[in-house]
């Protein structure tokens, strides 16, 4: 089960309001979820966000993948905690090329 971090539309028609909830992917955009995580008003003037920042660290360290909407409210919300992530692993795939570019020298030459 891959379990996505994305907003469900509340509201009615021409004023929405969304809330930030973990479901599984495969679900409908409004349809079933697992957990609530937060809210989205985008029509207050500023656009008024309220994360759990505790349920967020728990279903991102379990593996849950933020939409990019969602990553950015994340981002301006709880600095740090995407970005920290998303750094070790672009680290982490750097790495492995330098690692593969250097095995296909030491293998050209012989």
């Amino acid at each position: 089960m891959a379990v996505v971090l994305r907003l469900a539309r509340l509201g009615k028609h021409k004023s929405p309001a969304y809330r930030v909830v973990a479901t599984d992917k495969q679900n409908k955009r409004d349809g079933r979820f697992l957990e609530v995580v937060g809210t989205y008003n985008p029509l207050s003037n500023p656009a008024r966000v309220t994360l759990k920042e505790d349920l967020i660290k728990k279903w991102i360290s379990l593996g849950a993948k933020p939409t990019d909407v969602v990553r950015s409210l994340i981002k301006k919300a709880i600095p740090g905690l995407v970005e920290g992530r998303e750094e070790h692993k672009l680290k982490r795939i750097q790495d492995a090329r330098k690692k593969r570019k250097l095995r296909a020298k030491g293998t050209s030459k012989k």
